[in-house]
């Protein structure tokens, strides 16, 4: 896993200026998901639903900053992890590199990880509790933690979850990919001047802006540059940054699965790729996630069993981030859960798309969601002083993805939604919910949403034990 990769940005999914082979490899050797989703766009919730197959409100990480409100951001006690169930059938199981929960890692005989967001150079790491420095650069000192479990752990059976830093801003790529990209202008995407029209709650996201949030970054940002051109310089240093970061766990991955040739394990290694949440590289004139929409809901997914998927196939059903945690334990042979909401992706790895795969996902957004609990109301996301301050103040939402559309409803906003034809709208300009036309699907997907949040429990907050029960 890594932190904040955006879908698309590998030359597997037609990235014509971030080369990399080694995703390339995995999705020429395994199954690409063309459709994956996370359930809540944020670090922490993506990580938790991946730990646990569940959405955030039954595993209890609802934000990154919910902790400052009422409760801990804490994992609920009695929700399983899969590394929990591995190491209770009999696996030696790891965790390197990012974690960003805090609750301390459990479940695994070894552990080395980053504290809370860590450094990319010359790191500090806790290992099994213990604090310590290692010199170097991050992605590859994660790497080699995840090559010194693997020579230890043999030929299993094992379970590694080897989770990178980058890409995370503030972005410092190795030393030796410092030049990648350079004297190359990178496009600028088709929403990069969006002036947000039809999307009130768009329009207010001010602090996701490069040119509001961003020039802080960058001490060598020219003076005295036009307001059009000071937002360029800062996409082109921003997005090549990513891409050099990105670039980095490539590079690292390559090592693994190298590794894995070399051993003899590659045949009977189930290897997930993905990242925790999507991200903004400029659409709609923003970077970070949060949003529902496309750059932030969708992430990378590559999946590689040769032992059971076809290689090279692609998948367009959905797949979600609930559903890593089943997979992985229904190829282990470890019973899943009841608790689990996700759904065991073997049939789709072998081919067989089941008749009952879900045509519609629920997404679910609760950062700032404090707000009203204190009182305040949306004028609070507005005020500094604030003493409940988090970056980005996305007010809460909810929504429901089809094939087809996509329905938001910004609740705490008063009667507030939004409404895409994606079909016709790829990039989500225009919100047509009033439109009479749209009578019809509107109605529909208000029914669907309902559904939805009736299916897995979704009550607005972190769900009653009662609840869990059912």
């Amino acid at each position: 896993m890594s932190d904040d990769h955006a879908a698309g940005q590998m030359s597997c999914e037609g990235n014509r200026f971030l080369h990399t082979p080694n995703f390339d490899r995995l999705a020429r050797e395994g199954v690409r998901f063309s459709n994956a989703f996370c359930t809540n766009s944020l670090c922490a919730p993506g990580r938790a639903s991946a730990l646990t197959g569940t959405y955030s409100h039954i595993n209890g990480i609802l934000g990154n900053s919910e902790a400052r409100d009422a409760a801990p951001e804490l994992l609920r006690p009695g929700v399983p992890t899969w590394p929990e169930l591995l190491h209770e059938a009999g696996y030696k199981t790891a965790v390197v590199g990012k974690w960003h929960l805090n609750d301390e890692p459990r479940g695994f005989d070894y552990s080395c990880v980053l504290p809370g967001q860590g450094l990319y150079m010359d790191p500090d790491f806790i290992e099994n509790g213990r604090r310590r420095k290692i010199p170097g650069y991050a992605t590859d000192i994660t790497t080699d933690l995840a090559l010194q479990f693997l020579e230890g752990a043999g030929a299993g059976p094992w379970a590694l979850m080897y989770q990178h830093k980058a890409p995370h801003r503030p972005f410092t790529p190795a030393p030796r990919h410092a030049g990648l990209l350079a004297g190359v202008e990178l496009p600028y995407p088709s929403t990069f001047n969006d002036d947000y029209a039809t999307r009130r709650i768009a329009r207010e996201a001010e602090d996701m802006r490069f040119e509001i949030s961003l020039a802080g970054d960058y001490p060598d940002l020219p003076a005295r540059l036009s307001p059009e051109a000071r937002k360029k310089w800062i996409f082109q240093r921003f997005v090549k940054d990513h891409y050099r970061a990105a670039y980095g766990i490539d590079e690292n991955l390559g090592r693994v699965l190298d590794y894995l040739d070399r051993k003899r394990l590659t045949e009977d290694t189930l290897v997930i790729y993905t990242s925790d949440n999507g991200f903004y590289l400029g659409e709609h004139g923003w970077y970070d996630k949060r949003f529902m929409y496309e750059p932030s809901l969708r992430v990378p997914l590559l999946v590689r069993y040769p032992k059971l998927a076809r290689a090279g196939a692609v998948r367009a059903e959905f797949a979600l981030n609930i559903d890593y945690a089943p997979t992985i334990l229904d190829l282990a042979g470890v019973p899943v859960p009841r608790l689990m909401q996700g759904r065991s992706l073997r049939p789709l790895l072998e081919g067989k798309a089941p008749p009952d795969w879900r045509r519609s996902m629920l997404y679910t957004y609760y950062e700032n969601s404090w707000a009203a609990l204190a009182g305040r109301g949306r004028e609070a996301l507005r005020d500094p002083s604030f003493q409940y301050f988090t970056p980005h103040r996305v007010p809460p939402h909810r929504g429901v993805r089809t094939a087809r559309y996509k329905l938001i409803e910004y609740h705490g906003e008063g009667d507030y939604w939004e409404l895409f034809d994606l079909e016709k709208d790829p990039e989500e300009l225009r919100n047509v919910f009033g439109e009479r036309a749209y009578a019809d699907t509107r109605a529909e997907l208000q029914g669907e949403l309902r559904r939805l949040r009736d299916q897995y429990a979704e009550t607005g907050g972190a769900a009653a034990p009662a609840k869990l029960e059912k």
